[in-house]
C-alpha cells in the first residue's frame, strides 16, 4: 500500500496491544465487528481501515486512537481515561471543579 501513512507502524501497534490483551485475531475481530482476514491485513499493514473501524479497535484494546495512529503515549493512561468518561452526566460546573481539583493534585504531587 503506497501512502504517507505507515500502515504497517500502525498494524504492529494494533498486535501489540492485542496480545497484552491476550486475546487472539479472531476473539478481536469478533469484538470488532469485522473478519479474522481483515484484523491479519490490519496488523500486517496490508491494507487501510475505516475511522468506525479504528475507533472500535481503540476501544477494545482500550488504547487511544493516538496511540494507534501515531505512536503518541503521552496521554493519561486509560485506567485514569475510563473513569473520567464516567463524569460525562455531571454538569460543566461539577466537571470543571473536579478538573481544577485534579490539576491542583497534579500540581502539588511532590508535596503530598
Amino acid at each position: 500500500m503506497k501512502t504517507g501513512f505507515n500502515y504497517v507502524a500502525l498494524g504492529e501497534r494494533v498486535r501489540k496491544a492485542r496480545k497484552q490483551k491476550h486475546i487472539t485475531q479472531e476473539q478481536l475481530a469478533e469484538l470488532c465487528n469485522l473478519s479474522t482476514a481483515h484484523i491479519g491485513h490490519i496488523e500486517r499493514g496490508t491494507r487501510a481501515l475505516s475511522i468506525e473501524s479504528l475507533i472500535m479497535l481503540a476501544q477494545v484494546l482500550e488504547v487511544t486512537t493516538d496511540y494507534l495512529l501515531l505512536d503518541i503515549t503521552n496521554l493519561p493512561p486509560q485506567n485514569l481515561l475510563t473513569p473520567l468518561h464516567s463524569l460525562s452526566g455531571l454538569s460543566q460546573e461539577k466537571r470543571d471543579t473536579l478538573y481544577h481539583v485534579i490539576k491542583i493534585l497534579a500540581e502539588n504531587a511532590d508535596e503530598l
